[in-house]
């Protein structure tokens, strides 16, 4: 069975979102279509191979389809996010336009769209960003794993990755010499 796999940018004070909603903390360079030994890189290109499908929120989706589909600079990475399947949780959008590429399908009913999606044959499923959505789903008990991508900085202030308590098994534990951390936890 597929699973749904939440990816956030965090701090090490797991704020996920700054004060006015940035992301001044996220460390990665960019990628491009150079062959790489680059660890921290080959990493998130696994994880990009382990999934076909992508959900995100209707904020996170206005904030990404004016860029990511343009994002010649993302290389390899970049054509495989665009390429993939995606799906948009919004109760006010008709439609989700991708640039050139297919665009995102509109669910009114995420948690019941992610359930349909498990039964179905293909790769892993990935919730990016949308922490308003990641937490609806986490409540609605349909998330399998928590990925984070701990960022070598604090905020002190933000919006946190956790509104409630949360008991996780740590299943990995990464460490890359630009300070950023993966950690994968089962929910």
């Amino acid at each position: 069975m597929r699973k749904l796999v939440v990816q956030q940018w965090v701090t090490v004070d797991t704020i996920a979102a700054e004060e006015d909603g940035g992301l001044s903390f996220v460390a990665g360079e960019p990628f491009d279509d150079k062959v790489t030994d680059n660890p921290f890189q080959n990493n998130l290109m696994a994880f990009i191979d382990s999934v076909d499908t992508m959900i995100l929120g209707a904020t996170t989706y206005n904030q990404s389809k004016g860029g990511w589909p343009y994002a010649e600079e993302q290389g390899e990475y970049g054509r495989k996010l665009n390429n993939l399947t995606k799906f948009v949780a919004s109760s006010t959008l008709q439609d989700a336009p991708w640039g050139d590429f297919p665009a995102a399908t509109v669910t009114r009913e995420p948690a019941a769209t992610i359930r349909e999606l498990k039964e179905q044959s293909g790769k892993d499923i990935w919730l990016w960003g949308s922490l308003t959505l990641m937490r609806s789903l986490l409540d609605a008990g349909v998330v399998d794993e928590v990925r984070m991508l701990v960022c070598p900085a604090t905020r002190g202030k933000g919006t946190r990755l956790f509104a409630d308590p949360r008991n996780l098994k740590l299943i990995e534990a990464s460490s890359f010499d630009n300070g950023v951390a993966i950690l994968r936890y089962e929910v």
